[in-house]
């Protein structure tokens, strides 16, 4: 840290009191108002004295300038708006019955924001004062206003101690968060500052808290890091630098300090009395800024050469606990881009064309590059770039185009590919995120910087009981079932990766375990069964261990790069990359394997998947099938997967067809957790959330609707319109589900209570198909055929349900469907039936 001793001359700019300063976006012109009625304009790199703009408002409390024009608001609710050109009085742009407090203009200079000590803000378009949009539904006058960097969000520090974000893309701005518990309640004309102050990049904003520290929040309202312990008196000012590598602010205890946002240390500290407001040069190492007596610095080299060089990095990202943009786990998987690979110092060029813009106006200069993001650690911020330094349109670039011999000799192309993920984690969400979600419970983690804490809670607490500890591994992938907890870490410089299981219960002293993997090795995925701890790796390996760390088997995946497994019982399934399609993507295989007997039942299988989709988690269901859903809402089921080779995927439930959905009442996703009881246990997601996050989200649970046909729609007066499709959809769910416990009781131990399931589901289908035939006989006689059709589908060999069907049949008339339907109950009493 630098403590500067040496002192810029202070210039006398207004009287004492509350004075205000911005940069015109070019840097060009410096603009201060105060208390008194003259704005004074100073020209960057000039010495000689401002420009003079005299007879103006008095009591002022709020300064804004575009490159053409600036905005001053005053105690007398007036905002003036003021040329640059001139320097000339301009007209009024509104006024407001009581004082201005905050004045914002938005990155384009077109809209300005004005806050007052009315329930009311204005944003008014600079061009045409007659448009105007307002907020309306503040419940205190608001103090401060900042426009995120895209301009689309306004955020708006209340003196109710919140901030509130509102979208202003339509005519009537909407409230998009609310963030309570960050800011302190402030009276509007309070020196102290509460202001929300966007990082370049957009992504989050900073505030002062009321422990005197700044708290950097996302988007989404999570706190990320924190500049803390550097100030002894409330916060002023605060602003960030231009490309956002430094945070500079300001307090009662007469001190400026420059923080770094990597790693938000205290890089160099300036003694001031009194400062209240300042501002970052756009472009230059000057930083300027005014106290309560009315005087401006303007300092001129103002981080040293050896902090200097941060101002000229180009933007840098914004300080989150966990980054996103760097976030390498699968459960934030960053979509691979089909098509080139390219290498930092090989840019690709686009695809000339004889009016290219490109080609036209030539490369442009190296420093033209300041809303980059600097990818200083290879964590992947960046897009790669052309040749003339812009960034490529992906969609352009993945076109093959005409020459793709050319373009082969110095590039190497490569495919898109399914990325490894954990089944029922999240990503990291501010410094909390869940390493598993299941019917039995759940298991989240916090990252306490140094270490992280682990907590494990159960649904049924009669059982189990909840427990908590910390975990200095920093466990990332994490599985729960009713008998133990397993966890997995990362390697470290220090360490390799690291496998630990945990009982629930044990009549030993000490029953959990822990393996280390070979160096070099990372887990990608991990699953638990009753029976065995699967582990997949980096290395493409599976390593399969007893539940009390005995290893069993380790073989190498055929499919790779790995994606993720799940268990149950003696059953293991693997999913992993195969061939690449036509597409550019790989497909998804999978492979079910019986640990106890060493036997493949499904060895490299596809995973039937629609185009551009994904996995979002895999799981055996409580009766022990596997199933899948993915990223259009589908559930899926594996049905005969006992048998080799003739194993499919067969639809459970589109929950795009969901009922809640219908006519867009709803905008939600779902998050699966599991399938049980007949029944699909999933988490509702609200519009714009992908992930469940904190407090613990509710289950909900969907009953199965297999998409057979757009179900017709019902007549409120007979509401027999829509009982075929329904009977023919539980029709076809009834014969999945029968056949699925067929499987099960056929090739393995069943007990006498599975077999009586599998004589009852099968009497239901029959039942359910006598209910279609009555249908069928009601809609007319021309539905004779397909009504014996249905009955041909019964199984019943008693005859009772046969006798029935033409009992059905003759109720309604038809007799010739009736003498039908006993030729076929004769036919197979006799047992002359052919199957």
């Amino acid at each position: 840290m630098t403590s500067v001793t040496q002192r810029v001359r202070g210039r006398p700019a207004h009287p004492n009191g509350p004075t205000f300063l911005t940069y015109t976006p070019d840097g060009t012109k410096l603009i201060t108002a105060g208390s008194n009625n003259v704005i004074r304009v100073y020209t960057t790199g000039s010495d000689g004295e401002p420009t003079n703009i005299d007879d103006c408002q008095e009591s002022n409390t709020a300064v804004a300038a575009s490159n053409d024009i600036f905005i001053t608001g005053s105690e007398d609710g007036s905002v003036t708006v003021y040329s640059l050109e001139t320097y000339l009085y301009e007209r009024l742009l509104t006024r407001c019955t009581l004082p201005i407090r905050d004045l914002a203009l938005s990155p384009d200079g077109v809209w300005a924001a004005v806050a007052s000590d009315e329930l009311e803000i204005k944003i008014i378009d600079t061009r045409d004062m007659n448009n105007v949009l307002r907020i309306r539904d503040l419940p205190k006058p608001p103090k401060h206003l900042s426009f995120h960097p895209s301009g689309s969000h306004l955020a708006v520090s209340c003196t109710d101690g919140a901030v509130y974000i509102y979208s202003i893309t339509t005519e009537d701005p909407t409230l998009s968060n609310k963030f309570d518990g960050y800011i302190r309640r402030l009276e509007s004309d309070d020196e102290k500052s509460s202001r929300a102050i966007w990082h370049p990049d957009g992504r989050a904003f900073a505030v002062p808290t009321a422990t005197r520290d700044v708290q950097v929040v996302s988007r989404d309202g999570e706190k990320q890091r924190a500049f803390s312990g550097g100030h002894m008196g409330d916060i002023t000012a605060l602003a960030w630098s231009p490309n956002g590598a430094s945070l500079a602010t300001s307090a009662s205890d007469r001190k400026i300090l420059i923080w770094e946002t990597k790693t938000q240390k205290i890089i160099a500290r300036y003694d001031y009395t009194g400062v209240i407001n300042f501002t970052w040069h756009p472009h230059e190492n000057i930083f300027s800024f005014v106290t309560s007596e009315g005087e401006l610095f303007i300092y001129p080299n103002f981080l040293s050469s050896e902090n200097a060089q941060l101002l000229q990095k180009p933007l840098q990202p914004a300080p989150f606990i966990h980054d996103p943009l760097s976030e390498t786990s699968g459960n934030a998987r960053k979509s691979l881009t089909n098509g080139l690979k390219r290498t930092p110092n090989d840019s690709a060029r686009r695809q000339g064309t004889p009016t290219s813009l490109d080609d036209i106006l030539g490369p442009e200069s190296a420093g033209e590059e300041d809303d980059f993001i600097e990818d200083d650690d290879g964590a992947g911020y960046l897009d790669e770039v052309n040749g003339y330094g812009k960034r490529s349109y992906d969609l352009l670039n993945d076109f093959e185009g005409p020459h793709p011999k050319r373009r082969a000799t110095h590039q190497t192309w490569s495919p898109r590919i399914h990325q490894s993920f954990q089944p029922g984690s999240t990503p990291w969400r501010g410094n909390r995120r869940y390493l598993c979600l299941n019917l039995t419970g759940f298991v989240w983690t916090v990252d306490q910087d140094t270490h992280h804490t682990v907590t494990v809670e159960f649904y049924d607490r009669e059982f189990h009981r909840d427990f908590h500890f910390t975990d200095p591994y920093l466990y990332d992938k994490a599985c729960l079932n009713e008998h133990g907890t397993l966890f997995s870490c990362p390697p470290t410089t220090e360490n390799p990766a690291m496998v630990f299981y945990r009982p629930h219960e044990t009549w030993t002293s000490r029953a959990d375990w822990r393996t280390q993997l070979p160096a070099g090795e990372d887990v990608t995925a991990i699953s638990l069964s009753d029976s065995y701890v699967v582990v997949t790796t980096s290395t493409n390996y599976v390593r399969v261990f007893t539940l009390f760390g005995l290893p069993v088997k380790v073989y190498r995946q055929k499919s790779s790069p790995t994606v993720t497994c799940a268990s149950w019982r003696d059953y293991i399934l693997t999913l992993g990359n195969g061939p690449v399609g036509g597409d550019g993507c790989t497909s998804l295989l999978y492979t079910i394997e019986n640990v106890k007997r060493d036997e493949v039942c499904q060895s490299e299988d596809v995973v039937a998947l629609p185009h551009n989709s994904q996995v979002k988690s895999v799981f055996f269901s409580d009766q022990g099938d596997p199933c899948l859903y993915d990223s259009t809402g589908v559930l899926l089921i594996l049905q005969h997967w006992r048998t080799p080779n003739q194993a499919r995927w067969a639809p459970l439930l589109d929950t795009k067809t969901l009922e809640r959905l219908a006519g867009g009442r709803k905008e939600e996703s779902y998050w699966p957790v599991a399938v049980a009881q007949d029944k699909f246990h999933c988490i509702i997601l609200k519009a714009g959330d992908q992930y469940p996050y904190f407090p613990k989200p509710l289950l909900s649970e969907f009953e199965f609707r297999i998409p057979c046909t757009t179900a017709a729609t019902e007549d409120p007066s007979n509401p027999a319109t829509g009982e075929g499709p329904r009977l023919e959809e539980s029709f076809v769910r009834s014969s999945l589900m029968l056949s699925l416990l067929e499987d099960l009781v056929q090739t393995t131990n069943a007990s006498h209570s599975q077999k009586t399931e599998l004589s009852r589901r099968e009497v239901d289908v029959d039942k359910l198909l006598l209910q279609l035939l009555n249908v069928e006989c009601r809609e007319g006689e021309e539905r004779g055929m397909k009504a014996l059709e249905v009955v041909s589908l019964m199984k019943d060999r008693s005859g009772k349900l046969l006798e029935a069907a033409g009992k059905v049949a003759g109720r309604y008339g038809r007799t010739v469907l009736q003498d039908k339907i006993n030729e076929l109950a004769e036919t197979r009493l006799m047992g002359m039936d052919e199957d």
